[in-house]
């Protein structure tokens, strides 16, 4: 037998004796899925970053998630403070002996409003108060309450510098209703000489009357005055010079004058802005005779050029109109602008500012009523322009009362009006002035005039002679002041030389007053209303400034205080059937 032959039988032998089995299993290759979170931290994460770890110490049951311990700072504070100090302590936690105290952050701004709204409510609070102590100015006021009125009440008038002093203007502000103006002229003889030969104006709110809010005073006498027509914050006045003034009733009192009569001291302010400054061309040259406020704003006026004024960027606030006509019958309008920045040494091109203040009058237009207004045959009696007013519902149209009976109608913007006069039922011009025009509150274009010869007149924007006229309702005696009932659409009141007040209601009687009321012992020079029409208690009061300088309150019974139910219905038909 050969080698191979063995060779190959020995492998058969063996073959079925070997058997592999599986030792170890791998992969040479793993690669999962790539989503696209992974191929972005692939391809640009990794450029100037690095990836780092960090323990967030969850196992740690004395913390939520935080790993270190948290800088406390103790502190304390005291109400009220002793001074400045308020509040202190240490600086940092490891400075526990340190007791540095921290400047405490104060708004004075916001401070002084609420002190200023705080303040006079806490005033109001303190009068109501002091009625149990009955001073003595207001005993006297509660026994001259009059057949007209519930009740009275007296502004306190005694005080040293309103000695001597008749009043000649009131004025009531048509916002708040509770501010008053009144006007005191030159003393026969003054011991100061901060007030001799000056003129004062006192702001009154009627529920404080034991003395006035502010004193303004000024270099002139005062012959007209108003309050601003969006808020009582502003007061102007017209003089005897021909001036125009301004006070900003929200000055800093410290930079105004200040003395001390008795134990007040009293602070006296000065003008903010007088068209003293302004050019002689723009300015005033004969007494002004009435100062209104126009309530229409700047933005409604772009079309009449007011928009090109250079000092439109510095308003902080919508500006609004005064208007002011002199004897010659002389109407100025100007733009009432508040600056947003106080100089404190003065402007040089503002001639008429004080240093500190902001308010300022910007001459817009001149109208000379005389041409504008009357006609040829009229002109030739050269009358004299007395009073003017604004219809409130449209601000562009106003009347002006003159001496020759008549009523000129006019607007703004020269536009053409009908009628363009108003006159008496008796043909013919007479030498009669027209010493008083009220409109009519309650949303009708009627207006009420009296005149020096007693007659009453009620007419409407669209009729050249008057609804009504009453001629001897005050026997001849010249009317001094009339005025439309706040709260009663039916009512008005009249004054006329010899101190009788007039109640007229409409509903009751259309041709005779329902009431007279003769004022006895004092001449009253004046007459203005309060009342709140919003409200329904029918709180209406008669202002009354006698010939003393004393200022009554007359609280009028409710039968002519409180609204009669459908009124404006029923005075509607009356006169419907007075056409």
């Amino acid at each position: 037998m050969s080698c191979g032959t063995l060779y190959l039988k020995r492998i058969a032998e063996l073959l079925p004796l070997i058997d592999l089995d599986f030792s170890v299993t791998f992969s040479l290759l793993d690669l999962p899925p790539v989503n696209e979170y992974d191929m972005y931290i692939r391809n640009y994460g990794k450029m100037n970053t690095k990836q780092a770890y960090v323990q967030c110490n969850e196992d740690n049951l004395e913390r939520d998630v935080q790993t270190e311990e948290v800088e406390t700072l103790e502190k304390w504070t005291q109400h009220p403070g002793e001074g400045a100090l308020v509040s202190g302590g240490p600086i940092k936690s490891q400075e526990m002996s340190a007791n540095a105290a921290l400047t405490p952050k104060i708004d004075s701004q916001r401070l002084a409003n609420f002190l200023r709204s705080a303040g006079q409510v806490i005033a109001v609070l303190l009068e109501e108060d002091q009625v149990a102590t009955q001073p003595r100015w207001k005993l006297r006021s509660r026994q001259t309450s009059l057949s007209i009125s519930d009740s009275c009440f007296q502004l306190n008038t005694n005080q040293p510098f309103l000695h001597d002093r008749k009043i000649s203007c009131l004025y009531v502000s048509q916002v708040q209703r509770q501010a008053l103006l009144s006007v005191h002229g030159l003393p026969e003889k003054a011991d100061v000489a901060l007030l001799k030969k000056k003129s004062i104006i006192c702001v009154w709110n009627v529920w404080q009357p034991s003395s006035p809010q502010k004193v303004l005073i000024c270099d002139s006498e005062v012959l007209c005055c108003c309050f601003s027509p969006s808020r009582a914050t502003l007061v102007f006045a017209g003089t005897i010079d021909g001036s125009l003034l301004v006070w900003d009733l929200r000055e800093d009192s410290r930079i105004h004058p200040h003395m001390t009569f008795g134990e007040t001291d009293w602070t006296f302010r000065v003008p903010t802005f007088s068209t003293d400054g302004v050019l002689n061309s723009v300015n005033h040259t004969s007494p002004i005779v009435a100062v209104e406020p126009v309530s229409t704003s700047l933005c409604t006026d772009q079309k009449y050029g007011l928009s090109s004024l250079s000092y439109q960027e510095e308003m902080s606030g919508p500006p609004f109109q005064i208007a002011s006509m002199d004897e010659n019958g002389i109407l100025n309008m100007w733009v009432v602008v508040e600056l947003k920045k106080v100089d404190l040494s003065g402007s040089q091109t503002d001639l008429g500012l004080i240093p500190g203040g902001k308010v300022k009058l910007v001459h817009s237009s001149t109208m000379e009523l005389n041409s504008s207004l009357f006609p040829k045959d009229v002109r030739l009696r050269t009358p004299q322009t007395l009073t003017i007013k604004f219809l409130s519902s449209d601000p562009n149209h106003f009347i002006v009362g003159t001496n020759i009976g008549l009523i000129g109608h006019g607007t703004r913007h020269d536009l053409k009006v009908l009628p363009k006069l108003f006159r008496p039922q008796e043909s013919g011009i007479r030498s009669i002035r027209v010493n008083a025009i009220d409109f009519f509150p309650f949303g009708k274009s009627l207006f009420l005039v009296g005149c020096s010869d007693g007659s009453i007149r009620l007419h409407q924007m669209t009729s050249e002679y008057p609804l009504m006229q009453w001629n001897d309702s005050t026997n001849g005696q010249p009317i001094i002041a009339l005025q439309w009932a706040l709260t009663r659409p039916a009512v008005f009141f009249v004054l006329d030389a010899l101190s009788n007040i007039y109640i007229w209601d409409l509903l009751e009687n259309d041709l005779l007053p329902v009431a007279k009321q003769t004022i006895p012992s004092e001449k009253v020079v004046t007459m203005a209303l309060l009342g709140e029409p919003e409200k329904t208690n029918g709180l209406l009061g008669v202002v009354l400034a006698k010939d003393s300088g004393q200022i009554d309150i007359q609280c009028v019974k409710k039968k002519w205080a409180l609204p009669q139910p459908e009124e404006s219905e029923k005075l509607n038909l009356i006169l419907l059937q007075s056409f």
